[in-house]
């Protein structure tokens, strides 16, 4: 039987995970799986498309190896320091290791910030490791986004990102645009470039077409876009854009197939389908929103119990597996949203237009209809395929004015006041039946930036959550919960949203944070684990160290987070250990093996609501259509399209809250020298961090900035002390600081403690403040 190249991957990692040690070589792989001729070939291929890739590492003598089978090496992303040094990220951890692996400042090579590298393991010392990099299996920059400056002899572009520190070197006699991503931000619709002296300071974005074959050597790039002047209007996103390598351009073969959509539903499109169209469905969305991909209807059933329907956008039906859309939207993965601004997975055509759940027009759908008990438990479930016609498009904030009583909203929806009153009383139960199992309800307050009628921002605030977002919220989780678990049983391979049980190491280092305040997760006693660890020095010298570490078997349940949210709410510390808490947790993400969801206490679990800006939604509604056509067909890849899905939603996450923090730092240059109030929410052995209580922004006060006398930081207890008066600084303090300045190339905000006279918040130590 004819393997393709991903089936014959696959089946050799899965060997390798059964095998002693997790090695083997060429030869014994060939009498394992008694391969001749041809095979012999594919199989050699194989193997060497995997060290390529760092699936395997290729020792000496021709053995193989998995990365977590081995303290030799590491495979992961190089994450570098401005300052030189690096360090590797581990996909996986090396044998009998922990943590990032430490690369001195001449042991990256080559490599550039952010490559996927295999690293070698030099030197362990004090359960730390240090390493070279010795391979770099993928670039993650084929383009650079910088800063164009004209030299004496060479043109170079300096990176937006300082992790970047090798500049491009643009050779000359290399071709130039002639036009702007937007002429119109740098004042002409053809640029005339001349020469490289015009491009001089402008922002350009530079393909990357020799990367450095050696540690001193310069990428060698070319120009192929300009962005314009620093500090033009937009260039800020355009530059976080292009840093990230989103996709922000439909290729012309994607926009043509989009633009031949049909506007208008058919009734051959109807055939087959239930019919939703007299019924009071309703979208409830933000203000600004432009594409509805969700609608809901509640009705109380003759038994007592609930009946709630939830529609979602069938862009299934629109986007087939394999099209050019379909093929874009994989590698876009998500929509990424910036605070003026939007970068959709689907065109227009679809996003805004025939796929939204427009009020007053037909649209197609898929949809979850749900009985659900007064205990919030879901008695019975049906999934269809249907069309709807939604009878209005509320925003959460005229539900909340609504429910909250104001007379205005309440006259202006009065036919449909019952329903939202019901479905707060939904919402309200099925909430309290996550509770009781364990589910985390963290309520941290999100970033949002305000504008003016112009478009210029005015402040940052705090994005407002009410009873109307927590109804969306909750009729979402149970019908994403309850298509999961159709899917998980009637299905061999299926689509998650996985979250692992937290590392017991972070658990208990929370522990230690939150017992300063006063508070634990109730663990009883965090069982631990003393390791016999031999290091390596670099002269060669062995040391025996006894190390110390939570027993890998422990697991805590999601309750015991549950129960402390609810112990810290409306207390002062409770935005600073939510979000430490949350730190601890590993992160969501996408796979086809189902470990249950952590935080949301579920068994099983999906995302199916949004597949107008998720992938792996559509994805799901793939399987789904399957099942209600009779035809469960498998989708050749999953496994791949779950792992890179994660991928697209990180790098937009990152996008989005990079960008964030650069239009604080812009908001906040023209404040430098005013007085705010702050709460420390972190310290550190160079500071601590500070959040002001007005504006949602923070920033670092140097520990060299403190007044008076010589502070230092203390571990144990994560404290910042004088040397002289003992005063000190802890997580949770209230303090005056003052803006010193902005450094707007790290994006960072520097502060000072506000004198004369002790700062309101630091105590003396074992004095009454205590």
């Amino acid at each position: 039987m004819h393997r393709s190249d991903w089936q014959w991957e696959n089946e050799i990692l899965e060997r390798f995970s059964t095998l002693p040690h997790g090695r083997s070589n060429y030869k014994h792989l060939v009498r394992e799986l008694g391969l001749k001729g041809e095979n012999r070939q594919a199989l050699e291929d194989a193997l060497d498309r995997l060290a390529r890739k760092g699936s395997l590492i290729e020792l000496k003598g021709g053995q193989y190896v998995l990365p977590r089978c081995t303290q030799e090496y590491a495979v992961g992303r190089l994450n570098m320091h401005r300052d030189g040094y690096g360090f590797v990220i581990p996909e996986t951890q090396p044998l009998g290791l922990s943590g990032d692996v430490f690369l001195p400042p001449n042991s990256m090579g080559a490599a550039m910030h952010g490559d996927r590298v295999l690293a070698r393991i030099t030197r362990v010392q004090g359960g730390r490791a240090e390493g070279e990099i010795r391979k770099i299996l993928r670039r993650a920059h084929p383009t650079v986004v910088g800063e164009f400056r004209v030299g004496r002899r060479q043109s170079f572009v300096v990176p937006h990102d300082s992790k970047l520190q090798k500049w491009i070197l643009i050779p000359d006699g290399m071709e130039l645009p002639q036009t702007g991503v937007n002429p119109d931000r740098i004042g002409a619709a053809s640029l005339n470039l001349r020469g490289p002296e015009d491009l001089d300071g402008l922002i350009v974005n530079v393909e990357i077409v020799e990367y450095p074959d050696h540690a001193d050597d310069y990428p060698v790039g070319r120009v192929v876009e300009v962005l314009g002047h620093p500090d033009d209007f937009g260039v800020d996103v355009e530059v976080t854009i292009r840093k990230h390598h989103l996709p922000n351009r439909f290729p012309p073969e994607v926009l043509e197939q989009a633009q031949n959509v049909p506007g208008v539903i058919t009734q051959s499109e109807l055939d087959g389908r239930r019919d939703f169209r007299g019924m009071e469905i309703v979208t409830i969305d933000g203000e600004t929103a432009r594409d509805f991909d969700d609608a809901v209807w509640v009705d109380r059933l003759e038994n007592g119990h609930y009946a709630l329907h939830v529609h979602i956008a069938d862009v299934s039906h629109y986007v087939r597996p394999g099209t050019p859309i379909d093929l874009e939207a994989l590698v876009r993965g998500t929509s990424v949203y910036f605070p003026d601004r939007a970068v959709p997975m689907l065109p227009l055509e679809l996003s805004t237009e025939i796929c939204s759940l427009k009020p007053q027009v037909d649209r197609l759908c898929m949809s979850a209809l749900l009985e659900i008990d007064r205990q919030g438990e879901v008695v019975k479930q049906e999934f269809c395929r249907g069309v709807i016609r939604s009878v209005e498009r509320m925003t959460y904030t005229n539900v909340h004015l609504l429910l909250e009583g104001d007379a205005a909203q309440r006259e202006r929806y009065k036919d449909l006041v019952p329903k939202f009153e019901l479905m707060k009383e939904l919402a309200l139960v099925l909430n309290k039946q996550r509770m009781r199992r364990g589910s985390i309800d963290f309520d941290l307050p999100e970033p949002l930036v305000v504008f003016d009628a112009q478009g210029v921002m005015t402040g940052i605030a705090r994005t407002p959550r009410n009873i109307a977002n927590r109804l969306i919220e909750e009729f979402m989780l149970a019908a994403n919960e309850a298509v999961s678990g159709h899917l998980e049983s009637h299905l061999d391979e299926s689509i998650y949203r996985v979250h692992e049980v937290p590392d017991p190491q972070r658990v208990m280092e929370f522990e230690e944070t939150a017992s300063r305040f006063g508070y634990s997760l109730g663990i009883p006693a965090m069982p631990v684990k003393r390791y016999r660890q031999v290091d390596r020095k670099n002269d060669g010298r062995r040391i025996l160290r006894v190390i110390e570490r939570a027993d890998d078997s422990f697991r805590v349940a999601s309750k015991m987070y549950q129960k402390l949210v609810e112990k810290l709410e409306g207390k002062p510390e409770e935005r600073i250990l939510s979000y430490l808490m949350l730190r601890s947790l590993k992160q969501a993400r996408y796979s086809t093996k189902n470990v249950g969801h952590f935080a949301l206490a579920a068994k099983s679990y999906t995302h199916f609501t949004s597949p107008i800006r998720r992938y792996p939604d559509l994805l799901v509604h793939r399987l789904l259509g399957g099942l209600l056509d009779g035809r469960p067909a498998p989708i050749m890849g999953l496994p791949v399209m779950a792992e890179q899905s994660s991928d697209t939603e990180r790098r937009a996450a990152e996008a989005e809250r990079e960008l964030m923090e650069w239009k604080k730092v812009k908001f906040m240059i023209d404040r430098v020298g005013e007085d705010f109030q702050g709460l420390v929410i972190s310290t550190a052995k160079f500071g601590f961090f500070v959040e002001l209580d007005d504006l949602f922004v923070e920033g670092l006060v140097p520990i060299d900035f403190l007044p008076g006398e010589r502070w230092n930081f203390q571990e144990n207890s994560r404290t910042i002390v004088a040397e002289r008066s003992r005063k000190e600084i802890r997580i949770g303090d209230k303090v005056k600081v003052r803006l010193d300045r902005v450094d707007a190339v790290e994006k960072k905000l520097i502060f000072s403690i506000v004198v004369p006279g002790p700062p309101k918040g630091i105590k003396r130590k074992g004095g009454k403040g205590r």
